[in-house]
């Protein structure tokens, strides 16, 4: 069954965005209950896929996806390798950062005062930062590719807060996905 949320759900996914259970946003919210209908969801993974676009449904999240080239995944790769970088550098902000967690960049900006590892981990990612001298300026610039991304969303404008949203578990599970035997595990220099 298409729904009268068909285009809205379209064009929200075409983006590369993500339908989160967790949003704040409540169109957002509107058309996650949409596709958790499992037939909808059904109707309307049949009626994407023959648009080239795979509806995919992950945990509490929902996005697109699509049949790639090797010239596209070695392109996707770099992008997995530089999440990984970010994933890395704000679980050593926080271990318990995670689907749910609400920060500040002041918080990021106080722990690397105290922290080594995690001043190391933010100059590793200059890729992403680009020329930024500043640690905040350089920390901001990391949240505003998390936001654009949406993985993580402005809760609170007054108090900069941020919520990380259900998409964040997508991260975890490319990382999850790569699967390193042991064999040519013990292989890799530490």
């Amino acid at each position: 069954m298409i729904t009268k949320y068909t285009s809205e759900i379209f064009d929200v996914l075409r983006r590369g965005q993500f339908i989160c259970s967790n949003s704040p946003n409540e169109e957002i919210q509107t058309l996650y209950r949409v596709l958790e209908d499992e037939n909808t969801f059904e109707d309307l993974h049949a009626y994407f896929f023959e648009i080239n676009y795979i509806l995919e449904h992950g945990n509490e999240y929902f996005y697109f996806s699509r049949e790639e080239k090797n010239v596209d995944l070695d392109r996707k790769l770099e992008k997995a390798f530089t999440w990984i970088d970010i994933l890395d550098f704000f679980k050593t902000f926080d271990s318990s950062f995670d689907v749910g967690f609400r920060f500040t960049p002041s918080d990021i900006s106080n722990q690397l005062k105290n922290n080594a590892d995690l001043a190391l981990k933010l100059d590793s990612l200059k890729k992403i930062t680009g020329d930024k001298k500043s640690h905040s300026d350089r920390i901001k610039k990391i949240i505003e590719r998390l936001e654009r991304d949406n993985f993580i969303t402005l809760q609170d404008e007054i108090s900069e807060t941020y919520k990380v949203l259900t998409s964040f578990n997508y991260l975890k599970d490319i990382i999850t996905a790569i699967n390193i035997p042991e064999e040519i595990e013990n292989e890799i220099p530490k």
